[in-house]
C-alpha cells in the first residue's frame, strides 16, 4: 500500500512577495505583477511582463555571503528553499531527502558572455546548477533536474510524490523557477506568442502570453505533523504528439491525463471543487484546455489561471501555482481569474471571475507544454 504524500512547508519569490503569505494575499487583493516595460536590453519596443527588481536581487544577495559564486538564477532557487525550510521540520542534509529542480532554461541569461573564450560552459548546463544547488544545502543525495518545458514544475512535484510513494524518500524538497532572459523573450517574440497587452486568459479577444520571472518552493513529506494540512493525491503525465509548438485541436490528450489523475485519486469529477488552469492565453491553449475540462465532465468545476498575476514563469509556473492550490484549500477562496473579460466568453467552463470564499475540498492542477504535454496533479485537504 502506498504511503500519502503531504505538503509541509513552501515558498513563494515573485514581484509580488517574498513569501508564499504576501503572494496570497496580494493575489486575494487582485494585484497583479505585470506591468509595461520599456526596455531596450529586451526590446525596442514597450512590452508588458513580469519582473524582479533589482532591489528584490540585492535583498537577497546580502542574506549570504556565499552568494558571490552563484547565479541570479541559483540564488533566487537558494533562497526559494531557504525560506521554505523555514516553517519546516525537514533537514536537508539528511540522506532520506532529495532535491528536485525544475527548470526550462536555467542560466540561460548568461548565454551572451559565452563569447568570451574564459566563460566556463558549464554554467549554462542545467544539472551544473543543480548539483551546486544540492552541495549549498550539503544533500548527500544526486539532485534531479525536471526540465519538461512548461509543465516542468508539475511533473517535478508528481516525480517528488512518486519518490516518497516508492519508499525511496521520505521528504522532497522540489524548487523551480526562470529568470526573465532575452533568449526566451525573443524566442516567444519569434512565435508571436506574446500579448500586445496585459494578458486575458480565456476571454474571446485574448492575444497572447505575458511572461514572468518567479521562483518556488514545495517541500513534500510522507510525516504527517501540525504542518500538514494539504495531501497529494494522484499525478499523472503524457503527450498529445500534435506538434512541437501547437497543442491538441480536441483536448483528448490532456482529458486523458485528467481522468488518470483521478482514478489514481479515486475521486469523481463532481467532487473537484476548482481547477487551476494553466491559462496561458493564448489562442490555442486556452481553447485545448477548456474542451479537455468538457471532456471530463468537469465544466461545473471554478476554473481559474493565476497567468494574469504573475505572468507566464515557466520552470516556476507548476509549483507557484500549486502552492496557490494548497493555499486556497487553507484559506476556503476560490481566486478569481485576473484579466478574464467574462461577458465575451465563448467556452462552456464555469470561470472565476470574482473571488469566491466556500469550502475547498479538492482542487486539480492541469498544465501544458510546448511538445504537446500535458501534466495533471490534485490537492486535497484533510482534518
Amino acid at each position: 500500500m502506498k504511503c500519502k504524500v503531504y505538503v509541509e512547508a513552501h515558498n513563494i519569490i515573485s514581484p509580488l512577495g517574498l513569501t508564499s503569505d504576501v503572494n496570497f494575499t496580494n493575489l486575494e487583493k487582485g494585484k497583479s505583477s505585470i506591468i509595461e516595460h520599456d526596455n531596450i536590453l529586451y526590446d525596442d519596443e514597450k512590452f508588458w511582463a513580469s519582473i524582479l527588481q533589482e532591489t528584490t536581487q540585492l535583498k537577497i544577495e546580502e542574506k549570504d555571503q556565499q552568494f558571490g559564486h552563484f547565479s541570479k538564477f541559483e540564488q533566487l532557487l537558494i533562497c526559494s528553499i531557504q525560506t521554505a525550510l523555514e516553517s519546516s521540520n525537514i533537514n536537508p542534509t539528511d540522506k532520506d531527502v532529495i532535491i528536485i529542480v525544475s527548470t526550462t532554461k536555467g542560466n540561460i541569461d548568461l548565454l551572451e558572455l559565452s563569447r568570451d573564450p574564459s566563460f566556463d560552459v558549464n554554467l549554462l548546463k542545467l544539472n551544473y546548477s543543480a548539483n551546486k544547488i544540492a552541495q549549498y544545502f550539503k544533500n548527500p543525495n544526486k539532485p534531479i533536474l525536471v526540465s519538461n518545458a512548461c509543465i516542468s514544475g508539475v511533473n517535478a512535484i508528481i516525480l517528488g510524490k512518486r519518490l516518497i510513494e516508492q519508499g525511496k524518500y521520505n521528504h522532497a524538497i522540489v524548487v523551480g523557477g526562470d529568470t526573465f532572459s532575452k533568449f526566451v523573450y525573443t524566442g516567444f517574440k519569434s512565435f508571436q506568442a506574446l500579448s500586445k497587452r496585459k494578458c486575458a486568459p480565456f476571454s474571446k479577444y485574448r492575444d497572447g502570453i505575458n511572461l514572468g520571472e518567479a521562483f518556488g518552493t514545495i517541500c513534500l513529506t510522507n510525516q504527517i505533523s501540525e504542518k500538514t494540512k494539504v495531501m497529494v493525491m494522484g499525478g499523472a503525465t503524457g503527450n498529445d504528439a500534435n506538434h512541437i509548438s501547437g497543442p491538441s485541436r480536441t483536448g483528448f490528450e490532456l482529458s486523458q491525463v485528467i481522468n488518470k489523475t483521478l482514478l489514481e485519486s479515486k475521486l469523481q469529477p463532481q467532487q473537484i471543487d476548482f481547477i487551476s488552469a494553466h491559462g496561458t492565453a493564448t489562442i490555442y491553449n486556452d481553447e485545448m484546455e477548456a474542451k479537455a475540462i468538457k471532456l471530463s465532465n468537469l465544466q461545473h468545476s471554478k476554473v481559474n489561471s493565476l497567468k494574469g498575476y504573475f505572468g507566464h514563469t515557466l520552470g516556476a509556473a507548476g509549483i507557484i501555482e500549486s502552492i496557490i492550490c494548497v493555499q486556497s484549500l487553507l484559506n476556503k477562496i476560490i481566486l478569481s481569474t485576473n484579466g478574464y473579460e467574462d461577458q465575451i466568453c465563448d467556452f462552456e467552463i464555469n470561470i472565476s471571475n470574482n473571488n469566491l470564499k466556500q469550502t475547498i475540498h479538492h482542487c486539480l492542477k492541469i498544465a501544458s507544454g510546448f511538445g504537446g504535454c500535458n501534466s495533471a496533479l490534485i490537492y486535497s485537504g484533510f482534518n
